[in-house]
């Protein structure tokens, strides 16, 4: 991760946290797509979705080469994606399972 040099800890986890707060005062998928077009490149979108594009695919069971054939992600992102779902922090299945149920319902 980037150093600040004039940023103490605290305040970095302060950032943090306010980033996270702003993203969930977004109520819709417009609101999301516009703060984050305002917030990310192109190419922090684009591997952002890859990455989301991949949780779907390896919840089916798919091998990572079809998954790569299908969404053309490379193999080393699917992979951390995998050890994401596996033995991250639970945020993609968590989302993923919410969203499954929005669907549901």
């Amino acid at each position: 991760m980037k150093q600040h040099r004039n940023v103490t800890q605290r305040q970095e986890a302060q950032y943090e946290r306010n980033l996270y707060a702003a993203l969930l005062s977004l109520r819709t998928p417009e609101e999301a797509r516009a703060f984050l077009r305002d917030l990310c490149t192109p190419a922090e979108i684009e591997a952002l979705a890859d990455r989301w594009a991949c949780v779907e695919w390896l919840q089916r069971g798919l091998p990572y080469r079809e998954i790569h054939r299908i969404t053309g992600v490379s193999v080393t992102t699917i992979g951390r994606v995998a050890r994401c779902l596996t033995a991250g922090t639970g945020g993609y299945a968590t989302v993923a399972r919410r969203l499954d149920g929005q669907r549901a319902g």
